[in-house]
C-alpha cells in the first residue's frame, strides 16, 4: 500500500550534519503521520522524532532535541531529518515510518506504525 526509501545517509565526522530523505510510493503521505526511528549495533530500535500529518505538530527524542530538525514536504510526498552536531551516539541505521493514526497527540513507539523503510546507514567518527 505504502512503499517508503530512506536516503542521505553516510560517514561524517563529529560535529558534522547530514539530511536524511523519506519518499513515499504508492499513497499520498499527507494523511500520515511520520516518525524516525533508528537503531544502533547492540541496542534497541529507538525512537527520534515524529511530524503530525500537516506539519503542524512535531516531536523529539529527548538526547536529539536542539540538534535534530523533522519537517515534511507533502507536495513531493518527502519528509525530512536535519541532523546537525552529530555525535557518535548517533550511529545507527535511521528508519522511516509512517501511519494513518488520527489520534491528537504523536506516537512514539515503534508498533504504532505500520508502514517502514529499510533505512539508510549514519556512521558518525572522529
Amino acid at each position: 500500500q505504502v512503499q517508503l526509501v530512506e536516503s542521505g545517509g553516510g560517514l561524517v565526522q563529529v560535529g558534522g550534519s547530514l539530511r536524511l530523505s523519506c519518499v513515499g510510493f504508492g499513497r499520498s503521505l499527507s494523511t500520515f503521520a511520520m516518525a524516525w526511528f533508528r537503531q544502533a549495533p547492540g541496542k534497541e530500535r529507538e525512537f527520534v522524532s515524529a511530524i503530525s500529518q500537516a506539519g503542524g505538530t512535531t516531536e523529539y527524542a529527548d538526547f536529539v532535541k536542539g540538534r535534530f530538525t523533522v519537517s515534511r514536504d507533502n507536495s513531493q510526498n518527502k519528509g525530512y531529518l536535519q541532523m546537525n552536531s552529530l555525535e557518535p551516539a548517533d550511529t545507527a541505521i535511521y528508519y522511516c515510518a509512517v501511519d494513518r493514526y488520527l489520534d491528537l497527540s504523536l506516537r512514539t513507539t515503534e508498533d504504532a506504525y505500520l508502514y517502514w523503510g529499510r533505512g539508510t546507514q549514519v556512521t558518525v567518527s572522529s
